[in-house]
């Protein structure tokens, strides 16, 4: 079973999304929270995998809440089950994109990719089951809408930059560039000339040497080293 911990001030879209996610078989909601404090909480106690995650809350954001449960800061209380909190739940952010700044700020955070309050049911519970199993939740166009929001008053961050020209070698470089962009490994193979498989490793490679969670934190890194620019096109 995945379990998910819903966060969301508001009552009506937490029973909405709880009703939607309890029909499949393979999801449980072990938890709802109205605001980021709460869902901190609630995370260290429950420890799911998925956490669904609403921006605009009171008490504490959804930007500073995730980056909590990401950091490692809901650890588990007492009497929970062994296990590696450091990895902790997956994060994905719940919104109708009133505020593209924040969405890139949650990205910054740790989450794992965003989701349209008014997605589909079958939608909501195949993003669960991809955030479930590590992979994240960006489309090309969403996460340049998002990027070319936020980067542009973002300074390059030439530390980052310095990191990535020292440990990746340049084909890990050109794969970096084509996750900051949105490409799945299937595209990034196409593109580089390279089987999916060997694409996907690559990718696996880049993430273990930059210390990076997943695809989404990719993304961050690919755009905040000037490896991808907001606006750039694609492939």
């Amino acid at each position: 079973m995945i379990r998910v911990v819903l966060v969301d001030d508001q009552p009506l879209v937490r029973t909405g999304i709880r009703a939607l996610l309890e029909r499949a078989d393979d999801v449980e909601v072990v938890g709802e929270a109205a605001d980021g404090r709460e869902g901190v909480a609630l995370v260290r106690r429950v420890r799911p995998d998925v956490v669904l995650m609403d921006l605009q809350m009171p008490v504490l954001d959804g930007v500073e809440a995730t980056r909590q449960v990401v950091d490692g800061a809901a650890r588990p209380g007492p009497g929970t089950p062994p296990g590696d909190p450091a990895e902790g739940p997956r994060v994905v952010v719940l919104t109708t994109f009133d505020d593209d700044a924040n969405l890139f700020a949650a990205l910054r955070a740790g989450a794992s990719g965003f989701l349209l309050k008014d997605a589909s049911p079958d939608e909501l519970r195949a993003a669960v089951r991809t955030a479930a199993a590590g992979d994240a939740l960006l489309s090309p166009a969403v996460t340049s809408r998002v990027v070319a929001q936020a980067v542009d008053a973002t300074r390059r961050d030439e530390d980052l930059a310095r990191v990535v020209a020292e440990r990746l070698t340049e084909r890990e470089r050109e794969v970096l560039a084509h996750v900051g962009r949105g490409l799945t490994n299937d595209e990034i193979g196409a593109a580089l000339f390279m089987s999916p498989a060997t694409a996907r490793t690559h990718v696996g490679r880049v993430l273990a040497k930059l210390g990076v969670r997943d695809r989404a934190g990719l993304v961050v890194v690919a755009y905040e080293t000037g490896l991808v620019r907001p606006g750039a096109p694609p492939g």
